[in-house]
Protein backbone atom coordinates (compact mmCIF):
# COMPACT_ATOMS: atom_id res chain seq x y z
CA UNK A 1 0.00 0.00 0.00
CA UNK A 2 1.54 3.05 -0.97
CA UNK A 3 0.26 6.52 0.02
CA UNK A 4 0.84 10.61 -1.43
CA UNK A 5 -0.08 12.72 1.53
CA UNK A 6 0.43 16.57 1.11
CA UNK A 7 -0.31 19.03 3.96
CA UNK A 8 -2.93 21.42 2.48
CA UNK A 9 -4.48 24.78 3.34
CA UNK A 10 -7.30 23.70 1.14
CA UNK A 11 -8.33 20.52 -1.24
CA UNK A 12 -11.35 19.41 -3.19
CA UNK A 13 -12.50 16.56 -5.60
CA UNK A 14 -15.17 17.35 -8.12
CA UNK A 15 -16.90 14.52 -10.14
CA UNK A 16 -18.79 15.76 -13.20
CA UNK A 17 -18.78 19.37 -12.32
CA UNK A 18 -20.04 19.06 -8.81
CA UNK A 19 -17.77 19.36 -5.57
CA UNK A 20 -17.74 15.87 -4.25
CA UNK A 21 -15.97 17.55 -0.84
CA UNK A 22 -13.93 19.32 0.54
CA UNK A 23 -11.25 20.69 3.34
CA UNK A 24 -9.07 23.13 4.78
CA UNK A 25 -6.59 22.26 6.67
CA UNK A 26 -5.23 19.49 6.70
CA UNK A 27 -4.39 16.46 5.23
CA UNK A 28 -4.70 15.31 1.20
CA UNK A 29 -3.87 11.43 1.40
CA UNK A 30 -3.56 9.80 -2.27
CA UNK A 31 -3.87 6.08 -2.15
CA UNK A 32 -3.03 2.83 -3.94
CA UNK A 33 -3.68 -0.20 -3.39
CA UNK A 34 -1.77 -3.41 -4.44
CA UNK A 35 -3.04 -7.24 -4.07
CA UNK A 36 -0.67 -8.28 -1.63
CA UNK A 37 -1.95 -5.39 0.56
CA UNK A 38 -3.66 -6.53 4.08
CA UNK A 39 -5.44 -5.38 7.38
CA UNK A 40 -1.38 -4.91 9.00
CA UNK A 41 -0.95 -2.47 5.84
CA UNK A 42 -3.96 -0.28 6.48
CA UNK A 43 -3.10 0.08 10.55
CA UNK A 44 0.46 0.75 9.82
CA UNK A 45 -0.47 3.43 7.81
CA UNK A 46 -2.95 5.01 9.50
CA UNK A 47 -1.34 4.89 12.57
CA UNK A 48 1.37 6.78 11.23
CA UNK A 49 -0.46 9.17 9.23
CA UNK A 50 -2.71 10.46 12.22
CA UNK A 51 0.61 10.70 14.28
CA UNK A 52 2.63 12.37 11.71
CA UNK A 53 4.16 15.66 13.00
CA UNK A 54 4.05 17.69 9.60
CA UNK A 55 2.08 21.17 11.22
CA UNK A 56 3.83 24.06 12.86
CA UNK A 57 3.84 24.92 16.16
CA UNK A 58 3.75 28.37 17.46
CA UNK A 59 7.59 28.34 17.14
CA UNK A 60 6.97 27.40 13.56
CA UNK A 61 8.68 23.90 14.07
CA UNK A 62 6.86 20.92 12.55
CA UNK A 63 5.84 19.48 15.47
CA UNK A 64 1.83 18.75 15.35
CA UNK A 65 -0.06 16.57 13.95
CA UNK A 66 -3.30 16.52 11.94
CA UNK A 67 -4.53 15.29 15.60
CA UNK A 68 -3.03 18.10 17.67
CA UNK A 69 -4.69 20.67 15.97
CA UNK A 70 -8.32 18.97 14.99
CA UNK A 71 -7.29 19.47 11.17
CA UNK A 72 -8.89 17.59 8.15
CA UNK A 73 -8.63 14.43 6.16
CA UNK A 74 -9.55 13.64 2.36
CA UNK A 75 -8.67 10.66 0.81
CA UNK A 76 -8.54 9.99 -2.67
CA UNK A 77 -8.00 6.51 -4.21
CA UNK A 78 -5.31 6.52 -6.97
CA UNK A 79 -4.09 3.30 -8.80
CA UNK A 80 -1.61 4.92 -10.65
CA UNK A 81 0.70 5.44 -7.59
CA UNK A 82 1.54 1.51 -8.26
CA UNK A 83 2.87 2.50 -11.96
CA UNK A 84 5.80 0.52 -13.23
CA UNK A 85 7.91 2.30 -15.66
CA UNK A 86 10.66 0.00 -16.02
CA UNK A 87 10.03 -0.99 -19.56
CA UNK A 88 8.97 1.68 -22.77
CA UNK A 89 7.49 4.65 -22.14
CA UNK A 90 4.36 3.61 -21.25
CA UNK A 91 3.42 2.76 -17.25
CA UNK A 92 2.17 -0.62 -16.57
CA UNK A 93 -0.24 -0.41 -13.81
CA UNK A 94 0.03 -4.51 -13.11
CA UNK A 95 0.89 -3.91 -9.74
CA UNK A 96 -2.16 -1.80 -8.91
CA UNK A 97 -5.73 -4.02 -7.28
CA UNK A 98 -8.31 -4.64 -9.18
CA UNK A 99 -11.65 -3.36 -7.75
CA UNK A 100 -13.22 -6.19 -6.40
CA UNK A 101 -9.85 -5.92 -4.02
CA UNK A 102 -9.40 -2.57 -4.07
CA UNK A 103 -12.54 -1.12 -2.93
CA UNK A 104 -12.94 -2.71 0.33
CA UNK A 105 -9.27 -2.00 1.08
CA UNK A 106 -9.66 1.81 0.56
CA UNK A 107 -12.59 1.32 2.37
CA UNK A 108 -10.91 -0.08 5.23
CA UNK A 109 -8.29 1.88 4.84
CA UNK A 110 -10.57 5.19 5.63
CA UNK A 111 -12.46 4.14 8.55
CA UNK A 112 -9.25 2.58 10.22
CA UNK A 113 -7.75 6.38 9.67
CA UNK A 114 -10.62 7.56 11.28
CA UNK A 115 -10.84 5.54 14.14
CA UNK A 116 -6.96 6.06 14.58
CA UNK A 117 -7.46 9.88 14.21
CA UNK A 118 -10.26 10.43 15.98
CA UNK A 119 -11.38 12.71 12.78
CA UNK A 120 -13.97 12.08 9.91
CA UNK A 121 -12.13 11.84 6.75
CA UNK A 122 -13.90 12.80 3.59
CA UNK A 123 -13.18 10.91 0.01
CA UNK A 124 -13.54 11.06 -3.18
CA UNK A 125 -15.34 8.22 -5.51
CA UNK A 126 -13.69 4.96 -6.19
CA UNK A 127 -13.11 4.50 -9.65
CA UNK A 128 -14.36 7.98 -10.63
CA UNK A 129 -12.87 10.51 -12.91
CA UNK A 130 -11.84 13.14 -10.65
CA UNK A 131 -10.32 16.28 -10.49
CA UNK A 132 -8.86 16.88 -7.66
CA UNK A 133 -7.82 20.42 -6.35
CA UNK A 134 -5.39 21.31 -3.33
CA UNK A 135 -3.18 24.02 -2.31
CA UNK A 136 -0.20 22.55 -0.95
CA UNK A 137 1.17 24.11 2.26
CA UNK A 138 4.59 24.92 2.40
CA UNK A 139 4.60 22.54 0.41
CA UNK A 140 4.99 19.17 2.49
CA UNK A 141 4.66 15.92 0.44
CA UNK A 142 5.38 12.96 2.48
CA UNK A 143 5.47 9.22 0.05
CA UNK A 144 5.03 6.09 2.78
CA UNK A 145 4.94 2.67 1.49
CA UNK A 146 3.73 0.13 4.12
CA UNK A 147 5.93 -2.68 2.10
CA UNK A 148 9.38 -0.99 3.01
CA UNK A 149 7.75 0.62 6.13
CA UNK A 150 9.17 3.78 4.46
Amino acid sequence: MRVVIQRVSEASVTIEGQVKSSIGWGLLILLGVEDTDNQEDIQWLCAKISKLRIFNDEAGLMNLSVQDFGGELMVVSQFTLHASTKKGNRPSFIRAARPDFAIPMYEAFVKTLELESGLPVKTGVFGADMKVRLLNDGPVTIVMDSKTKE
